[in-house]
């Protein structure tokens, strides 16, 4: 880990210590906004452009849709899968229209409406935490701290067709009617719509790496459940402690991988804002969930079926056992 690396992850560290510490101190679970930490990663850790979208709308787009998600809980009289879907269809017209790829406001609208959340403190502090983002980050690159990403780019690269956000709904709704219909949210996580909306849509190289990403999303849930559970609930450590040692450890985690995916950084820390007699179930859930979700990305949208035995090879084995299997010697003429 270079020194400039180390410094960003320090700066992640201190802003997920102040969100969860006013949180604790204010006694307002709604501060907590889990999708901070997937834009920590994407916009301070990651030495790349992972969403095309410029600083201000990163801050409008997050806030518009958390507010969509409060107005739904608190106004919308049908039944929370309608409610999924509406959330859902919100955020991907916003994409749509807007050329975007921030995939996390998926996730900013829907989980208000899968916890209940009906307080304005919620889009408060996804506005705050969204605007110290974007601030952090441009004062990053004019100090030499990350380098320069150009967000602000006119065409995005892989903007997709209304029948494409169609059939990603459609494959939503039929996912989530065993969750919503038998209490268990968390196999339908924000998180693990993000992810599936990004495996179906994105061409980035994740793609090529199910099987880890779904150790990783499943890891990261352990890691949260374990801190929240051992350290919070049994120790009765403040949770801006807990938070900070869960996130060192992730963060190490990350750097031992080797390859950040934003989303499993939510997904560490949504066990601090559910009820806590859920917290033992939760990896299970995300578990289940990211294993359908990944399942239904990699044959209904990517078609792994037709890839070539080598690419698939490379896909569905992990590196570690692929480096162990002996190569045919090629033949000498």
């Amino acid at each position: 880990m270079n020194k400039l690396r180390l410094i960003r992850y320090i700066f992640g560290l201190i802003l997920i210590g102040f969100m969860v510490g006013i949180s604790e101190w204010l006694g307002e679970k709604e501060i907590i906004f889990p999708e901070v930490a997937a834009l920590i990663l994407g916009l301070w850790i990651i030495d790349k452009k992972v969403w095309t979208i410029s600083r201000p709308m990163v801050v409008l787009l997050m806030t518009v849709s958390a507010l969509f998600g409060i107005f739904l809980v608190r106004y919308s009289p049908l039944p929370i899968l309608a409610n999924i879907a509406i959330s859902f269809t919100f955020t991907s017209l916003c994409l749509f229209v807007t050329s975007t790829t921030l995939i996390p406001i998926t996730s900013a609208s829907m989980l208000p409406v899968l916890l209940g959340t009906n307080s304005f403190v919620y889009p408060l502090s996804v506005f705050s935490m969204s605007l110290l983002l974007v601030c952090i980050q441009w004062f990053f690159e004019i100090k030499g701290l990350h380098k320069v990403v150009c967000f602000n780019s006119n065409k995005s690269p892989y903007r997709q067709s209304p029948w494409h956000w169609i059939k990603l709904l459609l494959w939503l709704i039929f996912i989530a009617v065993i969750p919503v219909y038998t209490g268990k949210m968390y196999f339908i996580v924000p998180p693990l719509v993000v992810t599936f909306v990004e495996f179906s849509s994105s061409s980035a190289g994740f793609r090529n790496r199910p099987v880890q990403i779904f150790f990783v999303l499943v890891a990261s849930a352990i890691l949260g459940t374990f801190f929240q559970y051992t350290l919070h609930i049994v120790l009765g450590l403040s949770e801006v402690n807990t938070a900070l040692l869960l996130f060192a450890c992730f963060f190490l985690l990350i750097e031992v991988v080797a390859k950040p995916f934003a989303p499993a950084a939510a997904i560490a820390l949504i066990p601090m804002i559910i009820p806590q007699q859920n917290v033992l179930s939760y990896p299970l859930q995300v578990a289940g969930g990211a294993a359908m979700f990944l399942l239904v990305a990699m044959v209904f949208f990517l078609k792994c079926y037709r890839w070539k035995r080598a690419h698939l090879l490379v896909c569905f084995v992990p590196e570690f056992i692929r480096s162990r299997i002996p190569r045919p010697s090629k033949r000498t003429v």
